[in-house]
């Protein structure tokens, strides 16, 4: 049946979280769907990206309370991180999680297809190769999410020894003693933070005047404190114009400084949309200079049967959950059902490093810059228990809300943390800015104690005008 046009409902092009949600949810509704895919269903996300990275980021805080183990009366002679078996741990991971959405897939009966699709006039959708090379299918409504890769800056190809991609990286059998990761964001932070915390020498190279510059400015100084004493070499506005490799290494050139010599370097300069050959002619679909593909609130492209999700959508973050949330907006929107677009402005963010970091909504700048009057509370860990028992103190909660005429707290505009476990806490925050919650009535809600949470529950007292511990 390769040359015969077969008719869905939907037709999906990627297999990662935007292209995968858009095909369950779809298939949920009753829909029929076909979901094409050029390596295996989960995307970067799930081989490449968000799960394996996270992987060796545990593995690091596994390590890290192993050296601490003393401070609890617990005797350890020493440790030792054999790599490779948190390179196969991972990969066993990976495949339990492959193979249970492969599972859900075909029990929702998405027709799946293994090649490189083109998108043609008409929501024709053309396999170029792989396993299902020259199957067309056509869809009522077609949905585009086929998401991104990292980027390079010229002159550093990638050859996956010295210089390497996070495809690369998440693939090592063993770590280097020295590295340079290139760049400061949210990626380049976890790398850096799990090579140092697995013992390997690190510089982070920024080409901003800070790391984690989307970052709320006193989050962002948690992390750099922390990079700072655990001997990560934070360089930030610097900028690189070559390197010279050699046997073992490299030598990155700086400008107006030192070289920066290392055995590896790690790329984080961002990722770029895969559309590279995606659209054939006549699909009516806006390619933007960058090579996003441009869609409006309802991720609908020019045109209105041809829809956007994920990476490859222009103007959004590069967040494995948006592309859910923007999956299930597309599906609602071809159902003709009502539904809410995703406010980009208050998505929640989530840092795996160490300290972790996860905000939502404005920060203090932000709110200033859109013309708000704001009070701001923060409250460190230091005073919470939990965080004494854990011994993991280091970090702060900041809550930023409107202020009213009267000067108090209003309505919550952002929350922004940084410390132990701080991408689990950050749900109620998330609700607190959505919900559009003042600060009295998120406040009226009970944090259990002794837990970590109570943090952000003092925060929110002393906000509304009368906190317990915090002033």
């Amino acid at each position: 049946m390769a040359n015969e046009v077969q008719q869905f409902d939907v037709v999906v092009i990627g297999g990662g979280p935007g292209g995968y949600a858009a095909a369950l949810y779809a298939a949920a509704a009753g829909l029929s769907v076909a979901l094409v895919e050029r390596d295996k269903v989960g995307g970067t996300c799930l081989h490449r990206g968000c799960v394996p990275a996270k992987e060796f980021l545990e593995t690091a805080h596994v390590r890290r309370t192993v050296e601490h183990a003393g401070e609890f009366g617990i005797s350890t002679k020493g440790v030792a991180v054999d790599f490779s078996v948190s390179q196969n741990r991972k990969n066993e991971i990976v495949d339990k999680l492959f193979k249970g959405l492969s599972g859900l897939l075909k029990g929702r009966k998405v027709t799946v297809f293994s090649g490189t699709a083109r998108l043609d006039a008409d929501q024709t959708v053309t396999v170029l190769d792989g396993d299902d090379a020259g199957v067309v299918a056509k869809g009522k409504n077609v949905i585009v999410a086929a998401g991104s890769e990292p980027r390079t800056l010229p002159g550093f190809d990638v050859d996956g020894t010295i210089v390497v991609t996070s495809d690369e990286f998440l693939n090592l059998s063993a770590l280097p003693a020295t590295a340079a990761v290139i760049g400061g964001g949210a990626i380049g932070c976890e790398f850096a933070s799990m090579l140092a915390d697995m013992g390997t020498k690190v510089t982070v190279l920024e080409a901003l005047p800070s790391i984690l510059a989307g970052c709320d400015t006193e989050v962002a100084s948690v992390v750099q404190r922390s990079f700072k004493k655990r001997g990560i070499d934070v360089r930030a506005g610097v900028t690189i114009t070559g390197h010279s490799p050699k046997k073992g290494g490299t030598a990155i050139a700086i400008e107006g400084g030192e070289d920066v010599k290392v055995e590896m370097v790690v790329m984080s300069v961002g990722r770029r949309p895969r559309t590279e050959g995606l659209l054939g002619e006549g699909t009516g679909v806006e390619i933007n200079e960058r090579g996003f593909v441009v869609a409006d609130s309802y991720q609908r492209t020019a045109n209105p049967h041809v829809f956007a999700v994920g990476d490859v959508v222009a103007n959004t973050p590069q967040l494995a959950h948006v592309g859910f949330a923007e999956a299930i907006v597309a599906i609602k929107t071809i159902l003709g059902e009502p539904v809410v677009p995703v406010d980009y402005d208050r998505v929640p963010w989530a840092i795996y490093s160490n300290p972790e970091v996860a905000f939502c909504g404005l920060t203090e700048a932000g709110a200033k810059e859109k013309g708000y009057d704001v009070v701001v509370k923060k409250d460190p860990f230091g005073g919470n228990s939990r965080a004494q028992i854990i011994g993991d103190t280091d970090g702060v909660v900041k809550i930023i809300a409107e202020k009213r005429a009267d000067g108090t707290a209003g309505q919550i505009l952002g929350v922004h943390m940084a410390g132990p476990w701080v991408t689990e806490q950050l749900g109620a925050g998330y609700f607190a800015v959505n919900w559009e919650a003042t600060a009295e009535e998120a406040a009226a809600l009970i944090q259990p104690h002794p837990s970590l949470s109570e943090t952000f529950g003092e925060t929110l007292l002393a906000l509304a005008g009368r906190g317990l511990h915090v002033a």
